[in-house]
This record gives C-alpha cells, structure tokens and sequence, in this order.
C-alpha cells in the first residue's frame, strides 16, 4: 500500500505547495481539513457546491502522497476537462475511457505502471470492466494507489437527482481493496443522500465536510412566460454579456429554440442524448473554448460541462426537482464573479413534466417525482427569499438572516402581512388530523369540503373543519409554504408529503412567535436584474484584450480557455495590470508552472495596452471600483492634462491626436477617463447631437451590454471612440 509523503518534505507548508502546483495562495473554506485528513488516509465525504473546489480536496494530495490516486467520475468530457486542467498546470494526469484505441490505452497502463502518472480518471463502467482489477492490483504492488476519490457521489444515491446504477456496484472497491481510503465528492446531497452516499461506498468514520451551499454570486429570479417567453428570452440574452446556458425540458423545445436563436444572430448550438455522441462532444467543445456564446440544452448537459466562467444560465421549462436546479443553475459563475439565473415559469410547462413523471415505469418513482415537482412549483410561486428556499432544502437553516439582495424577491418584496391567526388555525388543523395527512387535505378541511375522503375520515366533524371558508385554497396555499419555507412546520420527503409540526409549531400555536406572510397582489415577478459594481472601461477593455489573447493560447494548445486561466484571474489581472514576472505571480491561479508558460506574454500584452492608453501599473484599481462613479476623483495625470487643454481649444479628437503624435484611441481614452473623474468635457464638440442621441437610446436599452455589443446595435457608422464618449457621459447623468 502507498505510503503518505510529508507535505514538510518538499514544501514548508500545504500553502507552499498549493501557490507551487495551483498558484492559489490560500485554501478555500473547507478545503484544508479534507487535505489533511486523505493525507492521514482517512475515508471522507465531502459535500461542496459547484466552484467550491472539491477537485483540489484529491488533487493536491495526489502530489503529496505516493502512489497514483484513481478518481471515477461519470462523463468522458468531465474527464478530459480535468485532464487538460491539471496537464496546463504541469502535473501529470491521464485517463482511460472507451473513446481510446487499444494502442493508447496500453501506452497509458505502461506510464501508470512505470510511475510517471499521479492521477487516473475513469468511469464506473471502465473500473468494473474485465481486467481493470488486474491492473490496480499490480499497481498497488508496484507504485501504489493512494486512494479512490468517486467524484458526482449523489449518483450512488436512488434520493440524488441524477441517480445511476452502476455507481452502486462501486461498494466492490472497499471490498477488494480494504487498505486503500475512499473518499466521495458531490456538490449537491441533503442529509439523507449523505447518508446512503457513506453507507453505500461503505465508508470508515469518514471525515463529513459539508461546505455552505450559499453561493452569494448568483443571482436568482423567477419570470413568468407568457405567449411572448421567447421574446422575453431573447431580451435577456442580449442583456447578458458573455457564455450561458438555458436548459429545456425535451429535446424538441432545444431543438426549435436553438434554431430559432440561430435564426435571430445568436451564436448558439443545441446539446441532448438525441444527437450523436459525435455531435455531442463537438457542440461541448465549442462551447467549452468559446467559439460559440450559447448552449441549449436538456439536463443530459450536467456534469459534463467544467466550464468556470458561465455568466448566466436561463431555465426556458421548470426543473423537476430542487436539487437538479441548484446543480444545473450552479454551472453559472463557478469563477466567484457574478453571474445570473433565470427560471422562467409557465403552468403548461408544469402540466408536461407531469406527463413526463407518469411514464416513469415505478409507482414508487413516480410518487417521489411528483413530491419533488411540487416543491420546485413551490419554489418557483414563493413570495420569500428564494437563496432562504434553496439552503433550507440542504438544511441550512440559520444562514441567511434578513433579504439576500440576491433575489427577485429580496430586490422587490412584496407586501407583509400577519397571519399569526391564520396560521394558527392551519397548525391547529394539521394537530387534528392527527399530522397525517399533507397540505392539500389540510386546506380541504379548513374550508370545510364535503369531498367523501373528508367524511369517510369524519373530518367533517373536526373543531377546525371549515374555520378557514374566509380564505380562498391558493391563500392558504401560500400560507402553507410560507411555512414550509420558515420551517414553522415540516414535511416528509418519501414521496409521501405529510406535515408534520415541529417545535417551533408549537410556539406559533401558543402565540410565542409571530407568523407574516409576504402576500403579492397577483403571481407575476418582474425581471430584476442583479445589483453589481461596473468595472472602469480601461479595466473592460483590458479584459477584452487578455481574453482575445487566452482564447488564441487555448486554441493552439487545443484546450478550453479556462485551462490557460479562468476569468477571475483575468479580471485581476485587468485590473491590478501587472508589468513585471513578479507582480504577475501574484495573480491568483498563477503558479510555478503557470508563471513559466505563460507570464512574459501577458506581462507583454499588458505592457502594449498600459503604452497605448497612457496607463501605469495600477494596484489601487479594485479597491476605487467600491466606490460609486461620482466620488472616484484621482489627481490627472500630465498626458491627460495635455489633452484636456487641447479639447479646451477647440480641436477635434484627430487634431488632438495628431498634435499629440498618439492614436485616436488614446485621445478618446483619455477624455473618457476625465469625464468620469468629473472634468468638464464638451461631448457635443466631439460627437453630432443626432447621434448622441441614437447612442443614448441604444445605451438605455442596453444598459449593461459591452462596447462591442453596443456597436453591433448601432453599426459600423458609429466608432468606437464616439461610443465611448457619449457612453461616459450618460453613465454619469445617471449615477446618483
């Protein structure tokens, strides 16, 4: 069996060898205890959202211990994704799968066998083939194994979302292997998938992290859809800048609504199990590397894609359950930068995933389908804080105190009400029956039906049987998952929704704790769009620079751009501006490797764009962007006081430019920049009144869009340098 490697040995710390392998200079929360605990060998469970950094938690111990660490995970693009990962980071992965020849996959057994490899990826279906065994046996003699990592874990759970029967037959591992830890990594499991996770891997006293599902970068909102959704749709998708998702319930509505897309000038291709496994891992690929802006997709795109800079990700149908949601809505912003999810709800879409639970062969399925379809329904029609919703399903019961200002409903609440009494009456119903029976019946019963189920179970005889004929059945719908969603009451999750009252029940029927109810007039929430901080245009216009340059890279190496670095580290990059190999490894995500490949050209490209403007190296950028745009005052600069005095005379941005002897750009740059530092600039004296006024009214419609997109609108008749201008100029009329 492979023996544990002191971290001390080769590196002072863990955090000395995270900066060297990953260029991370600090483990994020929940990471380092699970690193310490598979260095001692010890089982784990570990349970972080989508971007958490669950990878890193078998990753870096895989260079720390001997050995080679195998890591099962469900899909071949998944796997390559990692590949590619950790190959750009300079540590030596491979995997085996069935897209491999015969020839590639002996090569690849002799490179693990002869120790030149320390991590293997393969599928559940690839461990158990015939064979495989035999290999990991000699491995274990040879160069060792260092643990089992079984990446997507809720895929051994019937209670995931995305259960899959093979992944039960990995219980073999521990029996064959006893002496080798398991650990099991999912970023989506309630207490009782976690349960059936540790039961069915058949874990020793696992180390359990459970990391905060939270995800504070996202924003969630609920639209409905109405006869002009698509219409809706494409508003917002020309609002959002950059990659996204939207996923459909069937492969006919991907199929129309991608053509329809395409149509309309989107760049966008269409992924389900209809297609080609060909088509299939073309469309990802050229999705993953940004040839293309959109996906659209059914939940068969899931835990394929490893793509860290999704900006938004649009649910054009309802999900089937709350867990499917929060996974696939979690593929926008796993880079930490904020990103949009938009759930578009429509009755008759609800009334099609029915459909779709009914051909479900097991009653047993069907019945915990509909459960779970219900409580996405309730999600969707809830009036109160939907991240409250979302972390009270995972258990996290305490964590979001007061609105998220995340959330449709936290940015525009609607109105409280107390219904203290009313909710009185419900607790006091649900006593009565004996906390038998779910909410349904339990309204039936307060507004007093005469149903026969009612007087077979001579309900009708109850105290509270018909106390509540004041208020109609979606009122005391609404109160009912109001509940629900404070945890005023609990439900059963067997498929079988039975309330049931818990402590805090109690204390409302005793009138200890007030009950309000957020009540909206009708069930129609707007769109909201998320409250976020615009970066200066220099740092957008570098941005767009470096990840020009990145895409250039990944092409040449044949890998996603995220594998060269993710946006995070582009946006810091942008805007610290770091001109030096020194300042450049303090980037987070450079590392050694990183540093070596790749820093003379970016430091080189940033050194152009600082020359172009007129820019210096500026660490103080991010710390200023807190700051609203009218109290952004800073000393300017002598090249931008020269320029300033030549507008003043009465010169063209050309003449500027030409008496400067610097590009148009520049000028416009500068000028820019002394609007928004409050300096006067005569607007009208370097663009036509007229079309001012047609970039405005593009501006107004496309408020956060970038230059491009809003040049795209407006045409090859408008420059750049007039957009900018103009654009400066009304940004600061409307900041406060």
């Amino acid at each position: 069996m492979a023996g544990v490697a002191s971290p001390t040995a080769a590196f002072p710390s863990l955090e000395t060898a995270l900066k060297h392998h990953f260029g991370y200079d600090r483990f994020r929360l929940g990471q380092r205890p699970v690193i310490e605990a598979v260095l001692k060998s010890q089982d784990a469970l570990v349970i972080m959202p989508t971007g958490g950094g669950k990878s890193l938690c078998y990753q870096l111990p895989a260079l720390l211990k001997l050995g080679v660490m195998v890591v099962v995970s469900p899909l071949i693009a998944l796997m390559q994704d990692q590949v590619d990962s950790l190959t750009d980071n300079g540590v030596v992965a491979t995997c085996l799968n069935s897209s491999l020849d015969y020839g590639t996959i002996r090569q690849r057994e002799a490179d693990l066998l002869a120790g030149n490899i320390k991590l293997l990826y393969v599928s559940p279906e690839r461990l158990m083939s015939p064979g495989f065994f035999g290999l990991l046996e000699q491995l274990i003699k040879t160069v060792g194994v260092s643990g089992f990592a079984i990446d997507e874990a809720h895929c051994v759970s019937e209670w995931g979302h995305d259960f899959r029967p093979e992944y039960r037959q990995l219980s073999v591992l521990r029996e064959r292997f006893p002496q080798i830890p398991v650990m099991g990594l999912t970023a989506t499991a309630t207490e009782r998938v976690r349960v059936d996770i540790a039961q069915q891997l058949r874990l020793r006293d696992p180390l359990i992290q459970v990391s905060s599902f939270n995800r504070p970068n996202l924003f969630y909102e609920v639209r409905p859809k109405g006869r002009d959704g698509y219409q809706e749709l494409r508003r917002q998708v020309k609002q959002h800048p950059g990659s996204g998702i939207i996923y459909c319930l069937s492969r006919k509505r991907v199929d129309e609504l991608a053509q329809r897309l395409t149509e309309d000038g989107e760049s966008v291709l269409p992924y389900h199990a209809g297609l080609s496994d060909d088509t299939r891992r073309e469309n990802q690929t050229r999705f993953i590397r940004d040839d293309v802006r959109l996906m659209v997709a059914t939940v068969a795109f899931g835990m394929g894609i490893n793509k860290p800079d999704v900006r938004f990700v649009i649910h054009y149908d309802i999900p089937r359950n709350i867990e499917g949601y929060y996974q696939e809505s979690g593929r926008a912003g796993r880079d930490g930068e904020p990103a949009h999810c938009t759930l578009y709800l429509a009755y008759g879409d609800v009334a099609t995933a029915e459909y779709l639970i009914s051909q479900k062969p097991d009653a047993d399925e069907q019945r915990i389908a509909r459960q779970q379809l219900r409580q996405m329904v309730d999600y969707a029609e809830t009036t109160v804080c939907r991240r409250r919703v979302q972390l009270s399903y995972f258990g996290e019961l305490d964590l979001v105190e007061g609105p998220c200002q995340q959330c449709d409903n936290c940015l525009n609440p609607p109105p409280i009400e107390d219904w203290t009494v009313e909710a009185q009456k419900f607790l006091s119903c649900v006593a009565r029956c004996q906390e038998r029976f779910g909410m349904a019946h339990i309204i039936d019963v307060l507004r007093g039906s005469k149903k026969q189920k009612i007087l077979d179970l001579r309900h009708d005889q109850l105290s509270t049987h018909g106390i509540g004929k004041d208020r109609s059945v979606e009122e005391w719908r609404l109160l009912g998952r109001s509940l629900l969603h404070q945890r005023l009451v609990d439900e059963t999750s067997d498929g079988y929704p039975v309330l049931k009252l818990n402590a805090a029940s109690w204390q409302v029927l005793r009138k200890q704790i007030t009950v309000e109810v957020a009540v909206p007039k009708d069930f129609a929430p707007g769109p909201a769009e998320a409250s976020t901080i615009e970066d200066t245009t220099e740092v957008a216009q570098l941005l767009t620079v470096l990840k020009a340059l990145r895409k250039k890279l990944a092409d040449q190496q044949s890998v996603p751009p995220y594998v060269v670095f993710p946006e995070s580290a582009l946006r810091q990059m942008a805007r610290t501006r770091p001109q030096t190999l020194e300042a450049f490894s303090q980037v987070s995500g450079v590392g050694s490797r990183k540093l070596a490949q790749y820093g003379e050209v970016f430091t080189d490209a940033i050194r152009q764009f600082c020359a172009d403007y007129g820019l210096e190296s500026d660490p103080g950028a991010a710390a200023r962007r807190s700051r609203p745009v009218r109290e952004r005052r800073q000393s300017v600069g002598d090249t931008h006081r020269q320029t300033l005095d030549l507008h003043r005379q009465g010169l063209s941005l050309q003449e500027i430019a030409d008496q400067r002897g610097l590009k148009a750009t520049t000028i416009a740059s500068h000028l820019e920049q002394l609007i928004r530092q409050g300096e006067t600039v005569e607007v009208d004296q370097l663009v036509d009144t007229d079309r001012q006024r047609t970039i405005g009214t593009v501006l107004a419609e496309m408020e956060n869009a970038s230059l491009t997109e809003i040049r795209d609108r407006l045409g090859s008749a408008f420059s750049y340098e007039d957009i900018r201008l103009v654009r400066a100029a009304w940004q600061m009329e409307q900041s406060p």
